[in-house]
């Protein structure tokens, strides 16, 4: 019979054989399947015992391989709990590669001789070894708990393993998940004062272990290690100068290089048909120039991993808005294609006014705006709903008899939006006004777009070239840097975190965290590390909010969603200032606090936090005498990867599905609604038949708590009417939303941005 001829590779180097033992394939699955009793074990050692049973020969490999995809087909909205059964077989895979890679008998047997094998290697930096003794790092390896790896469902722990987990250049097995953690908690804590470092290390380890949190996508993967660098995403200014422009591509391809996501504003250069140096009609406009981003997008990838990710952003008012609009749309003249890149549209209060009521729009020349008028319209913006300094310049323009516009009406820009939102989910929606009258320090400047996933609002400039000089047989060339965004993520898993009660002592480790990324982050483009450090912005995120609802029996469409919202986000509000305004006491705070909108208690009136069941007042003083050690504190972030990696839902948004298959470059793994059960399925209703106002409703709730803004996006049927997707643009701008993301409608295949995953 098959049974007895059936034969086990144990050893796949050796070729080491034993016969096929079917007590020994059960008694495996009975240890691994302990705990799960709402499985039927029996069947599926059955079916796994047949399998074998129709060959002859099966390595130990191959074992595991079938026992995971036969627990993978049995993963359903009746039993998701198949994908931590599956897991657990994947970890014992992991433990033995790694045991065996550095050759001791068990997977996490001393982590000092980790740091040293790998840092021989070159796949460590040295950084860790030296900044910490022997003992401290013997004391440190004590508090990895190998269980908290069975929190990881079986696509969190194949996300971590596949793409975070440190390997040798053979991709041989040597890091395990909770050395992962460590790893990252040492490395963030490295420069901490020795008194309380380790401290410190074990607090940062608690939340990650946890799944409490997670880091940006770059820190998971760059932490501990010689290349790449921790930040996500940056923004820059790009200058109306042929300098300034090659000087800003010449930036972004060293970000992208590094694994950064770049936002770019482009409103500052000059239409086509402006005039250069007196010469009328000669300005090519901004097309080329996103042409030469979208090559450099393509070429320049990101650690070899995938292509780069550029967005651009242009106001709604500049005489190259149609082109711009146009630019992603799949017919056309491909030589004014750039389908690469990703766009984004700054629109003032007025703007929105004029589309809905139908007025007309006048759209100018940057350029010739500047020359003839002695102002950059784009430096204002409206101070008040309805009145302020944007919409003063801008009718001072229209009535210049001099200044040439294009007159059109504004229902046509919009049009030409929305149809590009249709067929590629974007562009995507900056409303500047109500940003700038939010921004703590506009003392120090203004913002003119986001980043590459709208959740990023930080004063910007360009950085412009004063003088070229040689001396001592160099060149040198002297600069005036502008303010150039640096984005540092990180997020709470809302599921466990406010489940378990634990926002408090998590936020005040993970503020600590991302404050300490900012001095270790080794930045390629200087004016970017200038403005690092200048605003010491942070960006304290969220995901796993469907999740909470769903633990909460909370119905999305429902008012107590909206004041559960509300009410989340201030206490997240509350706990995020009080940290950074600790390591302001304790570090000293931003160096451009002074004037601030935190400095003056601005920041804290025009949110109403003088009452309530906060502390406000108390921490608005503090504040004020103590400063803070961050510009920018939150942002929240779509966190697609590492909100996998947690077992969670991703970002403010709503499941696509109860159940789908997450497709890999060769496999699809089948994955399920976390915690789906009896009770919590009602609660799991899919984004595409929500009611979209609900979304709103709810978004609004929170932006008022969150300085910076949102990654927030649309879920329409391809079906919908224009109509009805303007209403939806229009009441999220009227609700005080700052930035809307994708439209991801039912027909559009939409890309997610890896960068900003935290």
């Amino acid at each position: 019979m098959a049974t007895k001829m059936a034969t086990i590779i144990f050893n796949e180097l050796t070729l080491e054989k034993a016969p096929f033992s079917e007590k020994r394939i059960r008694d495996f699955i009975d240890e691994i399947g302990h705990g799960f009793k709402e499985l039927d074990m029996d069947a599926y050692s059955t079916r796994i015992v047949q399998s074998i049973e129709g060959r002859s020969e099966y390595t130990t490999s191959q074992i595991s391989n079938l026992l995971i995809l036969e627990g993978l087909s049995n993963i359903s909205e009746l039993e998701p709990q198949w994908t931590y059964f599956c897991a657990r077989i994947y970890l014992r895979k992991l433990y033995k590669e790694a045991a065996f890679n550095r050759n001791q008998p068990n997977g996490y047997d001393s982590f000092l001789n980790l740091l040293k094998t790998l840092t021989d290697k070159g796949i460590y930096s040295p950084h860790l070894l030296n900044a910490y003794s022997e003992e401290e790092i013997e004391s440190l390896s004590s508090i990895i708990q190998p269980e908290k790896d069975k929190l990881f469902t079986y696509i969190g722990l194949r996300t971590l393993s596949d793409r975070y987990l440190a390997r040798d250049f053979d991709k041989k097995t040597f890091e395990l998940p909770q050395e992962r953690y460590l790893v990252i908690a040492m490395t963030l804590m490295a420069n901490e004062k020795t008194e309380h470092r380790l401290q410190l290390v074990k607090e940062a380890y608690w939340a990650l272990s946890n799944l409490y949190m997670t880091v940006a996508t770059p820190t998971l993967s760059n932490a501990g290690k010689p290349v790449g660098q921790l930040s996500s995403c940056f923004i820059d200014t790009v200058d109306d100068s042929l300098q300034g422009i090659f000087d800003s591509n010449t930036d972004i391809a060293n970000l992208s290089k590094s694994g950064g996501g770049i936002g770019v504003y482009l409103g500052k250069i000059r239409s086509r048909g402006s005039d250069i140096k007196g010469f009328k009609g000669v300005s090519s406009g901004v097309i080329p120039w996103m042409k030469q981003l979208n090559n450099t997008a393509v070429s320049v990838d990101q650690l070899g991993q995938r292509k780069g990710a550029i967005a651009v952003y242009l106001d709604v008012w500049h005489k190259d808005i149609f082109s711009f609009l146009d630019s992603k749309l799949n017919n056309g003249d491909e030589r004014l294609r750039t389908h690469d890149l990703f766009t984004g549209v700054c629109l003032p209060d007025l703007f929105m006014e004029q589309a809905e009521n139908r007025g007309d729009w006048h759209l100018f020349d940057p350029h010739e705006v500047r020359k003839m008028m002695g102002y950059s319209l784009e430096d204002f913006y409206d101070e008040g709903k309805g009145f302020g300094s944007f919409r003063d310049k801008y009718w001072e323009c229209v009535n210049h008899p001099d200044l040439t516009r294009q007159t059109v009406p504004a229902i046509e820009i919009m049009k030409g939006i929305m149809k590009g939102q249709l067929e590629s989910g974007t562009p995507f929606m900056f409303y500047r006004d109500e940003v700038n009258r939010s921004n703590p320090n506009s003392h120090k400047g203004m913002v003119y777009c986001s980043n590459l996933c709208t959740e990023i609002t930080q004063n910007q400039s360009a950085t412009t070239m004063d003088e070229q000089y040689t001396e001592d047989g160099k060149i040198i060339t002297v600069k005036t840097p502008g303010d150039f965004v640096v984005c540092n993520l990180s997020s709470i898993n809302l599921a466990r975190a406010a489940g378990d009660e634990v926002l408090e002592r998590l936020i005040a480790i993970q503020v600590r965290m991302l404050d300490n990324v900012i001095d270790l982050n080794d930045i390629p483009v200087v004016q970017a590390k200038l403005t690092n450090q200048k605003y010491r912005a942070v960006g304290l995120g969220t995901f796993g909010w469907h999740h909470l609802l769903a633990l909460k029996r909370l119905k999305w469409e429902d008012e107590e969603a909206v004041q559960y919202a509300d009410k989340l986000y201030e206490e997240i509000a509350f706990y995020t200032i009080q940290a950074s305004m600790k390591l302001a006491a304790e570090k000293g705070a931003y160096p451009v606090f002074e004037g601030s909108k935190w400095h003056t208690g601005e920041y804290f009136e025009s949110r109403n936090y003088t009452s309530g069941h906060l502390p406000w007042d108390e921490l608005k003083q503090q504040v004020m005498e103590k400063g803070l050690r961050n510009g920018y504190l939150m942002a929240v972030a779509p966190n697609a990867s590492t909100s996998i990696l947690a077992g969670s839902t991703a970002s403010i948004d709503p499941i696509f599905q109860k159940m789908y298959s997450e497709e890999k470059k060769d496999y699809k793994i089948p994955v399920t609604a976390p915690d789906l059960n009896p009770e919590t399925t009602w609660y799991y209703k899919s984004a595409y038949f929500i009611d979209q106002m609900w979304s709103i409703r709810q978004n609004a709730a929170r932006q008022k708590h969150i300085d910076q803004s949102i990654s927030f996006n649309f879920y329409v049927h391809n079906t919908i009417k224009a109509k009805e997707l303007l209403n939806l643009h229009l009441s999220a701008w009227k609700a005080g939303l700052k930035t809307t993301y994708y439209v991801r409608s039912t027909s559009s295949a939409i890309e997610d941005c890896e960068s900003c995953a935290s």
